[in-house]
């Protein structure tokens, strides 16, 4: 989402190959060994691998509304990091019994801890780097929504009085709908399905 949101917004428009990682396709892995999404592959033939890298490189290009200015390097580090950490936790903890000191940690609780330090934060300006969404907001919002999703009775119940309005903001928004759409699974032969702002 963060690598199609930053292209989105950029203004450039590529080739979308949506992919299932239960099922991928050789070109997935010959693109980049990791096969990871999103994989994003430039006219050079050099490789984007990495969902904030993909935002960074697209902004790069045309940054038309100054989300650059929002790279904030260590919001966005603890928000790939420690948050992430306890976000996987917490919604697939059967994945890490092996893990030591599994069951030790309430992921749940950590992961709170973190969203109340973000929602002072969004108490200043409304956005997390000023009063107009950022990369900063672009890059730590699918993680809010996965966490808030996993038991959503549970996180509309808590007290983040500045969180609840800043996530319903960014789900209703258009940029988020128009990079969710639902695409049918790529292989070899399709036509192709070209994905952003055309307008």
């Amino acid at each position: 989402m963060r690598g199609r949101m930053g292209l989105w917004i950029a203004g450039i428009t590529v080739t979308l190959r949506e992919v299932k990682l239960a099922n991928k396709p050789p070109e997935l892995i010959e693109a980049s060994p990791k096969a990871t999404v999103p994989v994003l592959v430039l006219d050079s033939g050099e490789v984007i691998d990495e969902s904030i890298a993909v935002a960074r490189w697209a902004l790069l290009q045309n940054d038309p509304e100054g989300w650059l200015a929002g790279d904030d390097a260590d919001l966005i580090a603890e928000a790939d990091g420690a948050f992430k950490h306890h976000l996987d936790r917490y919604k697939y903890p059967n994945r890490y019994e092996d893990e030591p000191g599994f069951g030790e940690v309430d992921h749940q609780a950590e992961g709170l801890k973190i969203l109340q330090k973000w929602d002072a934060r969004l108490s200043e300006h409304g956005q997390m780097c000023g009063p107009e969404r950022t990369l900063a907001d672009i890059a730590l919002f699918p993680f809010i929504r996965q966490f808030a999703n996993h038991n959503r009775d549970w996180f509309d119940a808590q007290d983040l009085p500045n969180l609840h309005p800043w996530l319903e903001a960014h789900l209703a928004s258009d940029l988020f709908r128009n990079v969710m759409p639902k695409f049918t699974p790529w292989k070899s032969g399709d036509e192709p399905v070209w994905f952003g702002e055309t307008d």
